[in-house]
């Protein structure tokens, strides 16, 4: 996640005199200032997104402690918590638990960096990573435990196993259906501009779909709200939210 944010991020204070991630961990964590706008997005963005003090560095007195709390606090909100590094065993646990449909969970990638954008991480480098979120590796910890304990009492590892191979099955059955030439196509590849990502900078090159051609409507309408980027997809939502109610007479 920090090697991707690095690169999303990158016009963000904290990272943008950077040379590399390494750069930044060995130089630019020394005088990271967490008043700055965006800046956030450069340290523990887990705690962050779950509304609570992201300014923790591994040598403060009471991480421990303020771990505990914020795992806690969590757990009290949030009764399932899933795991975007296993994101199909993820959808698995999630159907069961709330009793859906395989279809209900099949889904296609959004928001991924193509390859040639992508930088693989050192082992030395994920221990600085580790330091530097201190407070987000110890939720990550304690939450891949649990989700690994709901594997084992909702699903149980053999049928985990077993649905998410039908899962990824219905998926590529799903994207000769919906997609052109079957996948995911660099930016630049994208015909309809309604499908086109945002691409937060020139280093982060996001990837996107073409629809098939001569989709009948009701399948076309499937399939274009499974490949509509995020931020269209929640001008769609926000519209649907937010009508604009006709003026009483």
């Amino acid at each position: 996640m920090m090697e991707s944010g690095f690169i999303y991020f990158k016009k963000s204070p904290a990272f943008q005199n950077a040379s590399s991630l390494e750069d930044f961990l060995d130089n630019g964590s020394q005088t990271y200032n967490s008043s700055l706008t965006y800046n956030h997005f450069a340290h523990n963005l887990v705690a962050f997104d779950f509304g609570f003090d992201n300014n923790v560095v591994a040598d403060s007195v009471d991480l421990e402690k303020r771990a505990s709390i914020t795992i806690a606090a969590i757990e009290q909100d949030f009764h399932l918590i899933l795991i975007s590094e296993y994101f199909d065993e993820s959808m698995i646990l999630l159907k069961h638990a709330l009793c859906w449909s395989m279809d209900d969970v099949v889904s296609f990638t959004l928001n991924r960096r193509t390859d040639v954008s992508r930088r693989s991480v050192l082992p030395s480098t994920a221990e600085k990573i580790k330091r530097w979120n201190a407070l987000d590796w110890r939720l990550h910890q304690h939450f891949n435990a649990t989700f690994w304990h709901e594997v084992e009492h909702l699903v149980g590892q053999e049928q985990l196993k077993m649905e998410v191979s039908q899962l990824k099955y219905l998926r590529a059955k799903l994207a000769k259906t919906c997609l052109k030439d079957g996948g995911a196509v660099d930016p630049s590849q994208i015909k309809e501009a309604g499908l086109q990502p945002y691409q937060p900078h020139e280093s982060a090159i996001i990837e996107g779909y073409n629809l098939n051609p001569g989709l009948d409507w009701q399948t076309k309408k499937k399939c274009r709200r499974l490949i509509t980027p995020e931020l269209q997809y929640t001008y769609i939502l926000y519209s649907k939210q937010f009508a604009k109610q006709p003026d009483k007479h």
